[in-house]
């Protein structure tokens, strides 16, 4: 094994087969990924911290299945896979660090069986590779350990397309088929148009191809995950077109709108940037951004002239689909977007680089190996600083949210009660209140349903510092909180009921 290795690294052809498959890689190969998913897990808990409350998205998503408040209005995008992903701790814990910790546990494994899917395609030192390169971008890190869809359709789009490609190339793998069945109904149940976008070419293959064995699986799978989403745009959307064009509403109606430059900016740490108008970050922010399509393109190329065209350009193919509404589709930006891209690109990114470090007869080209580890040094030091200031800011905010619900309780807002305005769904979850919004992306609630409320439970209006309230709460008594004013309804009548 150990002299037969060295030629893997550079796609030798035939003899990559022999390496990638068997005995001798279960037992080493299944080693490195572990250690690689390990790290994963250790680093979340260590630099994102268990500590961290909940972001505005997070607290949509628990609020479903938690008991520390009512749900929060679960606008037409989002899908339910989120909120049963945390089932198993949220319905019966109210502690944070212990979601922070099953959710950072669940990635690391996550990570390991995604990449797994891969065996039989790359050697086990470029999917470990691939891994930790995936896994130590700030936003996947930093996502690791919370309760959000897209770091789970980055790993469905791994198992999917690394099962697929493998199927395609083996019909008798049966296991490769279950792996496309499952990675899809992953994706589809987090956010089902993002595995539309994943699989699109996986579709056109198996169309060309006529892979109607793989076909049927791939369509069960996103049919499994978004069947919910469909039956409830019916249910309460009146109709799936109708939830698509809310859904499209929402994020800034879907259509030509270039925002490539707004993604470079989130790189910074934005998580979200809309609108995007921040400056442009320092180059060395965002200089990976354009590295990584050459390096993938250079694997490609790579992969062509070894006769292993398929298990590259598939994934290079579902990147780039996976990637194109975030980058010319929608208004606006946010970093998780492109997480599925990211893990697919990570696979031909590995590939590519232990080609350019190993020679053809598998020896390491010294110089280059040189200039490559005190890049990969750099590119990791970023990536810390990025992920060390995005915790810290989301840290402050979110203590100011429960600042603030304290203050709330003590002015006499107390479960059952309502928050409407600026803000109103994150510090409402704080504070074990409802939320309410007269209009906007979250609207759920009327002026006369707000004023019958008051007449019944503790309700407050909140504003950014200085803003005029809405009318109806104008005459209500102004608080101070940190960082948002509150203008509470006078006491409820006596004797009044939730």
């Amino acid at each position: 094994m150990a002299q037969g290795t060295k030629p893997m690294l550079v796609g030798a052809g035939r003899r990559d087969e022999a390496l990638v498959s068997g005995r001798p890689w279960r037992a080493r190969g299944s080693g490195l990924l572990a250690a690689v998913a390990a790290a994963f897990t250790l680093l979340q808990l260590l630099l994102v911290r268990p500590s961290l409350g909940l972001g505005w998205d997070e607290v949509v998503y628990v609020s479903q299945v938690g008991t520390d408040a009512p749900a929060a209005f679960f606008s037409a995008p989002r899908a339910r896979g989120v909120p049963l992903l945390v089932w198993p701790i949220a319905s019966w814990s109210s502690s944070t660090v212990l979601l922070r910790v099953y959710l950072a546990v669940l990635s690391g494994l996550a990570l390991y069986l995604a990449l797994r899917a891969w065996r039989h395609l790359f050697p086990a030192r470029v999917l470990a590779a691939a891994g930790a390169l995936f896994a130590t971008l700030w936003v996947t890190l930093f996502y690791g350990p919370q309760a959000m869809p897209n770091l789970w359709v980055a790993f469905g789009a791994l198992l999917c397309v690394g099962c697929f490609v493998r199927a395609r190339l083996d019909r008798l793998d049966d296991r490769a088929a279950w792996g496309v069945l499952v990675g899809a109904a992953l994706m589809s149940w987090m956010r089902p148009t993002d595995a539309v976008w994943v699989t699109l070419p996986l579709l056109v293959l198996i169309v060309a191809a006529r892979h109607w064995r793989l076909g049927a699986a791939l369509a069960t799978g996103l049919a499994a995950g978004g069947i919910q989403w469909i039956i409830e745009a019916y249910v309460s959307y009146g109709g799936l077109r109708e939830r698509l064009n809310e859904a499209s509403r929402i994020q800034g109606d879907l259509g030509w709108n270039l925002a490539v430059d707004d993604q470079l900016r989130s790189l910074v740490g934005n998580t979200l940037c809309r609108p995007c108008d921040v400056a442009t970050p320092h180059v060395s922010v965002y200089a990976w951004w354009f590295v990584v399509p050459l390096l993938a393109a250079y694997g490609l190329a790579v992969a062509v002239r070894a006769g292993r065209t398929a298990r590259t350009l598939i994934p290079l193919a579902c990147a780039t689909t996976a990637a194109f509404p975030y980058l010319f589709l929608i208004g606006y930006a946010a970093p998780r977007f492109l997480l599925p891209a990211y893990a697919l690109l990570a696979i031909p990114v590995a590939y590519a680089a232990f080609n350019l470090v190993t020679a053809p007869n598998g020896r390491w080209r010294p110089a280059v190996t040189a200039v490559a580890g005190l890049a990969l040094v750099g590119h990791l030091a970023v990536q810390y600083t990025v992920l060390d200031r995005t915790v810290d800011r989301t840290t402050a905010s979110r203590v100011e949210w429960a600042r603030s619900a304290a203050e709330l309780h003590r002015l006499g807002v107390r479960p059952p009660c309502l928050l409407t305005g600026h803000e109103a769904i994150p510090v409402a979850y704080y504070t074990g209140c409802h939320s309410g919004s007269m209009g906007g992306h979250n609207g759920n609630i009327t002026r006369a349903e707000i004023l019958e409320t008051a007449r019944r439970l503790p309700v407050g209006a909140l504003t950014a510092p200085g803003r005029t309230p809405p009318g109806h709460a104008r005459d209500w008594k102004l608080h101070r909180l940190d960082g948002m004013d509150v203008h509470i309804a006078p006491a409820p009548l006596a004797g009044g009921t939730a």
